[in-house]
């Protein structure tokens, strides 16, 4: 390196809860783009070092750890993949103060100054998916079960909107906390309601828990699943018993054929062996997250946020997703649904 400090950066991550079941992939993902990094000269000549964060624990928890890592100058970035309101109680610690890679898919609408995107939206993902099977399936009755915080509330009012002007109708919604174990009810309500397709708004083990109860019901043989968060440890994890007729839409499959995901594959088992955690699209978006941070970075020339920002839209990076830009603080990048197919994905296209 060609400096003696270095670029630090506050890593946060699921170590815990349902979505801890990802945790480990995404984190040696993260980890996999920091060497790369520094093997290409750093940021800005600095060395990047990762400063893990568990983003599993209560959101006010985590907002504090990284607001006293930012304000004692220990870190001079945030990125990685945790929940909707873990962002919403981190951003305001950080705003106007480093950049904050956030690279979980979520609702829309972040607006906090220093606050970049990598992954989807439900305009580019939900609603394209929703249409494309109303056509090839005959769908045109929704029943929405999510978990209960705002991530799933605000994609399921999106849907809403989308499935009226659609002709579609959602005839039900269930939320449940996260953590739940016990889908019975919830069953029972989507078998009553007569939809002829679930569009499941979980995180980690608790869609896996539902999978396998959806599986049990019988409910499988009647009615699709569509799921905007469904990870390739997710599926496995299901079992190929419970993944009939689900489907999932996103950036990125591990199984998609282009020679950026097979160069990334190979460096990424080269790196952890044979018996690292299966790669997913989750663990993959922190890769992009550590990328897009280098990146934007870089570009600026300075780690003042001002400069940042200010050359944010001329940023490009190439990562397993291929070359990717910013548009309005979110990257702008190919959607794609895939059916799964046992424990692995089929992606089937690329969506408009």
């Amino acid at each position: 390196m060609r400096a003696m400090s270095s670029f630090d950066v506050a890593l946060v991550l699921p170590l815990r809860g349902p979505a801890g079941i990802f945790g480990p992939s995404a984190e040696l993902c993260a980890e996999l783009a920091a060497e790369e990094v520094n093997r290409a000269g750093g940021v800005l000549g600095r060395e990047l070092r990762l400063v893990p964060v568990d983003g599993g624990a209560p959101p006010h928890e985590v907002a504090a750890e990284v607001g006293a890592l930012v304000a004692a100058g220990a870190v001079q970035g945030v990125t990685g993949w945790h929940i909707s309101t873990v962002r919403q109680a981190v951003a305001p610690r950080v705003a106007g103060r480093v950049p904050y890679v956030y690279t979980a898919l979520y609702e829309g609408g972040e607006r906090a100054e220093g606050v970049f995107l990598t992954s989807e939206t439900p305009d580019v993902q939900l609603f394209p998916a929703m249409s494309l099977l109303g056509g090839e399936r005959s769908v045109r009755d929704w029943y929405i079960v999510g978990n209960d915080y705002v991530w799933p509330r605000r994609t399921a009012r999106a849907a809403r909107r989308y499935a009226t002007g659609a002709g579609m109708t959602v005839s039900g919604e269930s939320y449940v906390p996260l953590g739940t174990h016990d889908f019975a009810g919830v069953l029972r309500r989507i078998e009553r309601s007569g939809a002829d397709a679930v569009l499941m708004l979980l995180v980690g083990m608790d869609a896996v828990r539902f999978n396998r109860a959806f599986a049990r019901s019988g409910l499988a043989a009647r009615c699709l699943r569509l799921s905007t968060l469904m990870d390739e440890n997710m599926l496995l994890a299901s079992g190929a018993s419970a993944t009939a007729d689900l489907f999932s839409t996103a950036g990125f499959f591990a199984s998609m054929i282009t020679p950026e995901n097979l160069d990334f594959h190979g460096r990424y088992a080269a790196r952890f062996g044979p018996e690292a955690p299966p790669l997913g699209s989750l663990g993959e978006s922190c890769h992009e997250g550590v990328l897009l941070l280098a990146a934007l970075v870089e570009r600026a020339g300075v780690l003042d946020l001002g400069a940042i920002g200010a050359n944010a839209e001329s940023v490009c990076y190439e990562g397993p997703r291929g070359l990717l830009r910013l548009r309005q603080r979110h990257v702008n990048q190919r959607i794609y649904l895939a059916e799964a197919r046992g424990v692995e994905f089929d992606v089937l296209t690329q969506l408009p």
